[in-house]
């Protein structure tokens, strides 16, 4: 939704309930309250840094309300033809209301495909939004996905993908991989630890 209503040069204010409404403990950017950033900076936030604060911003920045955005995520995933999804807001934080299924999960990951600004972001192994008058700090991100960056879990061929984690959902990702002309998506769930990137190599080697 952000891709499709937004120009990566918006500017996004940070309002109190942005950055105090996140969860105690979840993942968030540092971002202050009253800080001004571009929407493409909350997307790298969003991305590498599994950013709370940035998705709280980036859904009051289009929906005006979170339960507006949710209305809008909801509305977007059943035209891409999802039917195990309810979501209830933008982080993906434990609500019971708020499911989905690793096809619907792909099905919204193909479409985000089809914006060269979500490959992008999404392969970035580290990125610096720079310090500015009302944000006077650099905030470094790194990017949590194994697959796509060196180290024993790297995949030869992802090149986009997000990983998530709860306590109840434990860890989620959805990877993209392309070898000789082929494009996958794949998605696992409900995964303990390290072995969410076993078992997505896997299902990439047999396919």
């Amino acid at each position: 939704i952000v891709l499709e209503q937004c120009d990566l040069n918006e500017m996004v204010t940070f309002s109190h309930d942005d950055v105090y409404n996140v969860e105690a403990g979840s993942s968030s950017a540092g971002i202050d309250e009253g800080d001004v950033l571009t929407v493409r900076d909350c997307l790298y936030a969003l991305m590498l840094a599994s950013a709370n604060d940035a998705a709280y911003a980036l859904a009051i920045h289009i929906g005006g309300t979170i339960e507006k955005f949710a209305e809008m995520m909801n509305e977007r995933a059943r035209e891409l033809g999802c039917e195990d999804s309810n979501f209830v807001n933008p982080h993906g934080l434990p609500d019971e209301r708020h499911v989905s299924s690793a096809y619907d999960m792909a099905l919204i990951t193909r479409e985000a495909l089809k914006h060269e600004i979500f490959r992008t972001v999404s392969k970035t192994v580290y990125y610096e939004i720079q310090p500015t008058d009302k944000q006077p700090d650099l905030i470094p991100m790194s990017n949590h996905h194994k697959m796509i960056c060196s180290g024993k879990y790297h995949y030869d061929g992802v090149f986009a993908g997000k990983t998530g984690y709860t306590v109840v959902a434990k860890n989620t990702l959805v990877t993209c991989a392309a070898r000789n002309d082929m494009e996958l998506i794949c998605v696992t769930m409900k995964t303990e630890g390290r072995q969410v990137y076993v078992d997505t190599a896997t299902l990439f080697d047999f396919c």
